[in-house]
């Protein structure tokens, strides 16, 4: 089997503690992966350079006219060279200091005088007034740099590493990935957002053992992990001194307004909001205003709080970091949740999709929020796809069952073109068939009467049989504006739409039952007024039971 050499050069003076090489290592993960599936052996070197002695060149020129390629100085460069000259791949691996490489990768780099000639060449790509040619053939060796800088994005930041890099190893001679943000991947919060940004760096490493990173992929690669806004305040809290000189800030402060830096404004919803945060460990408390323009945190009390939180500093911490589901922990009664719960519900709304293990709508989610930033929108199952068939159906085939059930037939038929922009579930794809099979009965025996009690008593068991299945019929529709499949992991949201669920389903068989003996009793005028205005209450209960339940649940 033939082998691939992977060589990966951290050049962080933090070793292995190295923000970037975070990224590397996926990046190798992926490249590794991709080559052993296309029948390569490879083989990966990691060189740490903050553990290597590497002495700094002396510009002696032994290694060119008295020693030819070999170093006067005898420490681990040569081990090192060695290594560059048998790699298929090399991959760069720093953060960025000063706008360009950190010290000791830049004196590495100026210890690889030896593998030149001294002897002067023109410039093949065009790059500069002047080259060295290499003693050794590595023309087939790629390379990779691989970098992350602490500012809120790596545009405008990297002109001098890419020039750098272009004069010693070509023009368009290598890959990049260059991350804004790079202090986030050490915050475990924040692992939701930065672990699927280290699966794309995965997945860009696959594509670069086919042939090349995918244009589409390099896109992503460059979205920001945060929005400049979000980030700076949040990099600003974390030093963990004030602006305004007055000192240190507790560890608690620090978390709450890094926590109030993740608010979504777009979600302003007209409503202005106050999050009071009580720490009943440490004996403090903070509010965090939520508005049109942004968040800012007050620690005087002075606003009247909205929702408020009483928590241990401690609990809500380790909530954040995923290592208690804050669920689980409301249900125990670790903390307590008073005031508008309206905004615990809709937390991943207002601080960002999958922001904590929690669940959305427990309130349990803390700093931790990751934001979705999907190249595509995502798209939103809709609840009016399902209802269509059958509105259509009870008012059509009431109305005359012949011509009634072909309309319903025809509008079965168009709905998935229609409604086409937006993804068919399960109960979208049951409503149709079922509506279908009693429209074909309709059509046969010319009856409305039985087959649209029957289209109740149907309907009210695909509510109820919903109640079986891990994602009851309502939460399917209704999950997205709670977080999305994360509301899934909620208990709190989870019991309440399986309580509404099996309310539709009892109001329908109830309905279904009381049409029948209605109409046989000849009281048909009754029915209708009774079957338009039960839903339109049962719709009111709904809205009303979805903000009181859960609560009601966390009190």
């Amino acid at each position: 089997m033939q082998t691939a050499h992977i060589l990966l050069i951290n050049g962080s003076p933090k070793g292995k503690r190295s923000n970037s090489l975070r990224l590397a290592t996926s990046f190798v993960a992926g490249l590794r992966a991709q080559l052993e599936s296309q029948g390569f052996a490879p083989i990966v070197d990691e060189l740490h350079l903050a553990e290597l002695n590497i002495a700094p060149c002396r510009g002696c020129f032994a290694c060119w006219k008295s020693t030819p390629g070999t170093c006067c100085i005898k420490d681990d460069m040569q081990m090192v060279m060695q290594k560059e000259i048998g790699a298929d791949y090399i991959i760069w691996s720093f953060p960025l200091y000063y706008f360009n490489v950190p010290g000791i990768l830049k004196n590495m780099i100026d210890r690889q005088l030896p593998v030149n000639l001294p002897f002067m060449s023109a410039n093949k790509d065009d790059y500069g007034s002047g080259s060295h040619d290499t003693r050794y053939d590595m023309t087939g060796t790629k390379h990779v740099l691989v970098s992350t800088c602490g500012f809120y994005s790596a545009e405008g930041n990297y002109d001098s590493v890419r020039m750098m890099f272009k004069h010693f190893l070509g023009k368009d001679s290598y890959a990049e990935i260059f991350c804004g943000q790079g202090e986030l991947f050490r915050i475990k919060e924040l692992s939701e957002r930065t672990e699927s940004y280290l699966a794309l760096v995965s997945k860009a490493g696959q594509e670069f053992a086919r042939g090349g990173i995918a244009e589409e992929t390099k896109l992503s690669l460059k979205e920001l992990l945060y929005p400049k806004e979000s980030f700076e305040a949040m990099a600003d809290a974390s030093w963990g001194i004030s602006k305004d000189g007055a000192g240190k800030l507790p560890e608690d402060e620090i978390f709450t307004r890094q926590m109030a830096a993740l608010y979504n404004k777009d979600a302003y919803d007209g409503k202005e909001r106050v999050l009071e945060m009580r720490y009943t460990d440490v004996k403090r408390s903070y509010q965090i205003l939520l508005g049109k323009d942004g968040s800012s945190v007050v620690t005087d009390g002075s606003h009247t709080a909205t929702t408020i939180i009483e928590t241990p500093y401690s609990l809500w911490s380790s909530i954040s970091r995923g290592e208690i589901e804050g669920a689980e922990a409301l249900g125990k009664k670790l903390y307590h949740v008073s005031g508008d719960f309206d905004l615990m519900m809709r937390w991943s709304t207002f601080f960002g999709a999958g922001s904590a293990r929690g669940g959305n709508g427990s309130g349990a989610q803390a700093a931790s929020a990751a934001q979705e930033q999907d190249a595509k929108p995502q798209k939103k199952a809709s609840m009016t796809t399902m209802l269509i068939p059958w509105i259509c159906f009870w008012i059509a085939v009431a109305i005359h069952p012949v011509t009634g059930a072909l309309i319903t037939l025809g509008v079965c038929a168009l709905l998935p073109l229609v409604m086409g922009s937006r993804p068919f579930v399960i109960w979208d794809r049951l409503s149709i068939a079922l509506v279908a099979a009693l429209s074909i009965a309709a059509y046969g025996s010319g009856n409305s009467d039985y087959t649209t009690t029957a289209g109740y008593l149907l309907f009210g068991l695909l509510w109820l049989g919903s109640c079986l299945v891990k994602e009851p019929l309502c939460a399917t529709y209704v999950k997205y504006n709670f977080g999305g499949n994360q509301a899934l992991r909620n208990p709190l949201f989870m019991k309440t739409n399986y309580i509404l669920a099996a309310c539709w389903g009892i109001l329908y068989i109830l309905t279904a039952t009381w049409t029948f003996l209605l109409k046989r009793a000849g009281a048909g005028i009754s029915v209708t007024i009774i079957n338009n205005l039960v839903p339109v209450l049962m719709g009111i209960f709904t809205g009303w039971f979805q903000k009181w339940y859960p609560a009601r649940l966390a009190r």
